[in-house]
């Protein structure tokens, strides 16, 4: 049960993560730099750093532990 609670909570939070990135990036438009950088694409990429760097401590934290599987 240990197992699929990790593997449902990973999928569940690499949609949530790939959903809201790729929203605000491809879908408003903030991943794309026209002419020159905006003050919104540097806020974009500064989010999409830092939110990455918190899916892979989350993703490091779920599956840190050895799943006993004695049971």
């Amino acid at each position: 049960m240990a197992f699929l609670n990790r593997i449902s909570r990973t999928i569940g939070f690499t949609l949530l993560w790939m959903g809201l990135n790729s929203t605000l990036g491809i879908m408003l438009g903030y991943a794309f730099v026209e002419a020159d950088w905006q003050w919104y694409n540097y806020l974009y990429y500064f989010f999409l750093l830092l939110s990455s760097a918190g899916y892979f401590f989350l993703l490091y934290k779920i599956w840190k532990d050895p799943i006993d599987f004695s049971h």
